[in-house]
């Protein structure tokens, strides 16, 4: 166990519940902080008896909501001008932002969802959705859903594996891996698409009959 786990090990045992909540809140508007991992091992505590999975759950969700709906907040009213100042704080530098407010612009609720399990997109998911204008009314589902099944996916895996904790920093470290890999692979598979595409619509453009000028 690395001494990140076993800190946040003696934190929880600590402050229980309080951890979760906590954590999983701060974690959820942009502040950097272990959300996931707590969630983990949270559950891993609930298999063997120190706390409840349905409350862990249930609590880790309703932080997860609130979370986000206080980063979409700041970015609704803060907007681009705060994201600016302070995203390079979350990663956010201003490249990546307009990028990604593309992004949030064209996909939407979709991308509320599956930022979830991003890491770095879930800190900055509910700040995006706010500074890009997406309703409230929309976001609001979306996020729920999203963090319906990061916690379920969560405390499942955490609580089944019980006390098998070095395979679960394991798996975390892993998953992660393959994650970020899947997503070069797909940005890479994108941008190879759209350059094919925009050669092939080059080549169907009639040529120019230059005698006829």
């Amino acid at each position: 166990m690395t001494s990140a786990f076993a800190d946040l090990g003696a934190l929880l045992g600590q402050y229980g519940y309080l951890a979760v909540a906590v954590l999983v809140l701060v974690e959820d508007f942009g502040v950097p902080a272990p959300g996931e991992t707590v969630l983990i091992l949270a559950s891993i505590a609930a298999h063997d008896g120190r706390l409840n999975i349905l409350a862990v759950a249930g609590i880790a969700f309703a932080a997860a909501v609130v979370g986000d709906n206080i980063g979409f907040a700041i970015g609704r009213f803060g907007g681009r001008p705060l994201l600016h100042r302070y995203g390079r704080y979350v990663l956010l530098t201003p490249h990546r932002l307009a990028r990604a407010e593309r992004f949030m612009i064209r996909h939407g609720g979709k991308v509320v969802v599956i930022a979830r399990f991003v890491e770095g997109l879930r800190q900055a998911n509910g700040l995006l959705a706010g500074a890009t204008g997406m309703p409230w009314r929309r976001f609001l589902p979306y996020n729920a859903v999203g963090a319906a099944a990061w916690v379920g996916a969560w405390s499942t895996l955490g609580y089944l594996a019980g006390g098998h904790l070095p395979e679960i920093e394991h798996l975390v470290t892993r998953y992660e891996l393959y994650l970020l890999g899947a997503a070069v692979l797909a940005v890479a598979g994108f941008v190879g698409w759209r350059t094919l595409r925009a050669r092939r619509r080059r080549r169907a453009l009639p040529v120019p009959d230059s005698e006829s000028r």
